[in-house]
């Protein structure tokens, strides 16, 4: 039996092809792999004002799990809206669909690529965080290597559930500014929860990307209690369910016109 015939040799044989393409697309590169390893860094002054230590946290332990919230929001979500997109518009996915691929394997396979992107510069940032932010090892790395993957589903799923009301490449810079701008403001992402008045950081922690950064940052601390992780992981699963149903319901495989 053919190794291309089994759904893992379909899916890798896919995801070559994108990590093909994604390689000749500067401006997705762009977005997928410089801006999230240089927007986080930026925000170190405005980190150095905020009175973080207050709440038992360091700079480091603010901006890395922001960086890696930056990584999957802008490195993931707003380049696998584009991708999806750009696929749909050139007939790619249809044409996908008439073959041995099921719907699943043409969308995971589209994202693998993008993923592998996230992963590696979640590694790249947890490197260059400890280096140059004297940030110490993870007490409980499990729970950051949780969110990571969580995070890295759940935007997957969110891009292609964005892609479905996006009709142009273009576009997508538009579709996707509502949830990268929540996300950055009120997931704990730019501001730590800790920092934020306690009913509002109650209700931010129900946001999508709140559970991610949550797990991320108490994967390093320690401080996170099971009931808290659960919590995180229950409303991240959630929100995950939510998204892959959507996609099943509303996903459009042809060009919108």
């Amino acid at each position: 039996m053919s190794s291309l015939t089994t759904p893992a040799g379909r899916l890798g044989a896919l995801a070559r092809a994108e990590l093909t393409l994604l390689g000749r697309s500067k401006a997705t590169l762009l977005t997928a792999v410089l801006i999230p390893l240089v927007l986080p860094f930026s925000l170190r002054s405005f980190v150095d004002g905020m009175d973080v230590e207050e709440s038992g946290l360091s700079v480091g332990l603010v901006l890395l799990p922001a960086a890696i919230g930056f990584a999957l929001l802008f490195g993931v979500y707003s380049a696998l809206v584009g991708v999806y997109t750009t696929r749909r518009e050139e007939l790619v996915l249809k044409r996908l669909r008439t073959g041995e691929l099921r719907d699943v394997e043409i969308l995971g396979g589209t994202a693998l690529p993008v993923g592998a992107t996230g992963i590696v510069q979640s590694l790249v940032l947890v490197a260059g965080s400890t280096a140059l932010l004297d940030l110490p090892a993870p007490h409980a790395p499990h729970l950051a290597v949780l969110g990571l993957l969580l995070g890295l589903v759940m935007c997957a799923a969110l891009a292609a559930v964005t892609a479905t009301v996006t009709r142009t490449v273009e576009s997508a810079q538009v579709t996707t500014l509502p949830f990268v701008l929540v996300s950055m403001t009120l997931s704990g992402v730019t501001v730590p929860l800790e920092l934020l008045p306690d009913r509002l950081a109650s209700v931010c922690e129900l946001l999508p990307l709140s559970p991610m950064i949550t797990l991320i940052r108490g994967g390093w601390t320690g401080n996170l209690s099971v009931y808290e992780a659960l919590g995180a992981l229950a409303t991240a699963l959630a929100w995950t369910v939510l998204a892959v149903f959507a996609v099943g319901r509303w996903f459009r495989w042809e060009p919108r016109r």
